[in-house]
């Protein structure tokens, strides 16, 4: 439409029937209002989000560069951990706004082991009951370090709740069931899997299979069955496989 001084404009138009007598009806009344401005405002909201994705991507990189650096094991297993998820998250059919934010989370789901002495990191035998303390303190620090980075998704919070389990058996919070948001019990299964999947310090890997079994048979009980299926479907199925990077 167009206004007087030829300027185009955006409109919504509303049509209602009026009641009818006979048969008949009685007459139409339409509505048409000028939407101009709010499509300008949720043109700027989509501009400002996305450059907050953009700051928060650059932000996200600095971080994975410094863990990198420091202990190259870690940063490998977030990236996969991360595109694991993502691929879980779409056979989950959640929307693509949370498919991202899902494979952000991955990529610095372990940033609060920054604050972990490398040497306990990259120790080849067991860790000592001090030793295991101060690891399962990372979800915690990595929620501190992250609790104040403008985000649009629930970073931290997923951070913080990685390694809880349904049953409440897990950690920091003992949280359960639907007290953990559905990203961060994705999240728990990918670690998981990727974990047993590949070489750690203290031992090699044990094998896909042994980490899908392990998730099918503490599906319900530690992990979420909804996201379990979904893995299981993708492996056994589909032909995913654990990416190299």
């Amino acid at each position: 439409m167009k206004r007087k001084n030829g300027n185009i404009i955006a409109t919504e138009n509303v049509v209602s029937v009026m009641s009818k007598r006979l048969g008949f009806m009685s007459g139409v009344v339409s509505v048409v209002r000028d939407v101009t401005e709010s499509n300008r405002a949720k043109e700027n909201l989509k501009r400002a989000l996305e450059q907050v994705r953009n700051a928060l991507g650059v932000t996200i990189q600095v971080m994975v560069s410094t863990i990198e650096a420091r202990d190259p094991y870690t940063a490998g297993h977030q990236q996969r951990v991360a595109h694991l998820a993502r691929a879980v998250a779409g056979e989950m059919a959640l929307s693509q706004e949370r498919i991202d934010g899902i494979y952000m989370m991955g990529i610095v789901h372990d940033i609060g082991k920054i604050s972990i002495p490398a040497e306990i990191l990259a120790k080849p035998g067991r860790l000592t009951d001090v030793e295991y303390a101060l690891v399962k303190e990372h979800p915690r620090i990595g929620y501190d370090i992250l609790k104040d980075v403008e985000s649009p998704w629930p970073l931290a919070e997923v951070v913080r709740q990685h390694h809880e389990r349904m049953d409440g058996s897990g950690y920091p919070r003992n949280l359960k069931g639907e007290e953990i948001l559905l990203e961060a019990r994705i999240m728990a299964v990918a670690d998981v899997i990727e974990s047993m999947a590949s070489h750690r310090p203290y031992r090699p890997s044990l094998g896909i299979d042994a980490a899908l079994d392990e998730i099918a048979s503490g599906s319900g009980v530690l992990y979420d069955s909804d996201v379990v299926e979904a893995v299981l479907r993708l492996f056994r199925e589909k032909g995913y496989v654990l990416p190299t990077v």
